[in-house]
């Protein structure tokens, strides 16, 4: 008992480390400085004269208010947990052990969860995101692993509780799909799959290979934010081709009979975005619209130019580069993400959307 004990102890002193460094990055004075001055707006007559923006600082101060409760509630459960393992030294309690290793093991994973928040201060970070899944070279390898990705993404969406929805798809020729636009929506959801932009690239005996041979096939992740109101961009009428088509795929019996799915083409760039998830031409246009403002502002941001109108045609391919991570299925299972070096062995649970070692992992070392 008495060595776990010592164990325990040596984790919490780490825990607290971990809590002052959080400490020290939010600067908690200026934190209450703005608490204060937002509470005397509140005050003010006025205040609610402009809801939108009533609402906004209301919000801003609640979650300043969040962050600082969730600080001082860490702090007072590692000191209880001090006090707790004193006890359970003088009682040589099994019971009492039991409890303060769960409660250690909860401060690790909410401190480190509180950690990697801390980290996601991006401009967008906080959006729901737009992820893109485009085949790449592969063939019907490629095709396969590009659904796969699919599966491992909404699957680690789900288990962040995020909503996910299918914006649009298309299938494979013969399996798989060659792409598909999810929405994910939920608070960090951007912030998070930021890191998972590049190219994946896949090696296993292919299934649809006769000779059983190894095949090496990739699919490339785009990932957008989608922008909140007080985000949103103008973009002129004339830059703009919209086409109508009929959806294609799953669907019931609506899908072909009406020209209800949406093309639109941004002609400066040459970007072009569609939607075919909703019934209503309508309701698809501003879905297309939502992505494509979504496009523009991360490329204008990837150019470092100022406006929207600044972007042309030979900016659109900006930035994919060679493979952010492989995927290993045989001769031995792996996946190894080259830009952070973190790999993780159980290749079947990060299929399954166990993600976040490489996400954190990258969050830590693109801080902002």
């Amino acid at each position: 008992m008495l060595i776990k004990l010592e164990e325990a102890l040596r984790v919490v002193t780490v825990l607290k480390q971990n809590t002052k460094e959080i400490r020290d990055s939010l600067d908690l004075p200026l934190m209450n400085q703005k608490i204060e001055e937002f509470e005397g707006a509140m005050q003010e007559t006025y205040f609610w004269d402009d809801m939108k923006k009533a609402q906004e600082i209301t919000q801003e101060a609640k979650g300043l208010k969040d962050r600082i409760g969730l600080l001082e509630s860490f702090s007072q459960r590692i000191e209880d947990v001090e006090t707790l393992i004193e006890m359970c030294k003088e009682e040589e309690d099994e019971t009492l052990l039991q409890e303060i290793l769960l409660e250690i093991k909860n401060l690790e994973k909410e401190i480190e969860r509180f950690r990697i928040e801390i980290l996601l201060s991006g401009k967008y970070d906080k959006n729901n995101a737009i992820l893109d899944l485009h085949t790449g070279a592969g063939g019907t390898d490629a095709q396969d692993w590009t659904e796969m990705l699919l599966r491992m993404y909404t699957r680690w969406a789900e288990a962040k509780g995020f909503k996910v929805e299918t914006l649009d798809i298309l299938p494979g020729d013969e399996a798989g799909i060659k792409s598909v636009t999810l929405k994910i929506t939920g608070d960090y959801a951007y912030g998070h799959l930021k890191a998972e932009k590049g190219i994946h690239r896949l090696v296993r005996i292919s299934p649809f290979n006769a000779n059983g041979k190894r095949q090496t096939s990739f699919a490339a992740v785009e990932v957008l934010p989608e922008l909140t109101e007080k985000q949103d961009i103008d973009i002129k009428s004339d830059d703009l081709r919209i086409d109508t088509f009929r959806s294609s795929g799953a669907g019931g019996q609506h899908v072909n009979k009406t020209e209800s799915a949406i093309r639109i083409t941004h002609l400066p760039t040459g970007i072009v975005v569609q939607c075919q998830n909703e019934r209503s031409q309508h309701s698809n246009k501003e879905t297309a619209m939502a992505m494509l403002k979504a496009k523009l502002v991360e490329l204008k941001e990837r150019a470092h130019k100022e406006k929207i109108e600044d972007l042309s045609g030979d900016l659109k391919e900006i930035g994919w580069g060679s493979q952010i991570r492989s995927y290993v299925f045989q001769p031995y299972t792996m996946v190894k993400d080259h830009r952070t070096g973190a790999e993780v062995g159980n290749i079947d649970s990060v299929m399954d959307g166990e993600i976040d070692v490489f996400i954190n992992e990258f969050l830590k070392q693109n801080k902002e």
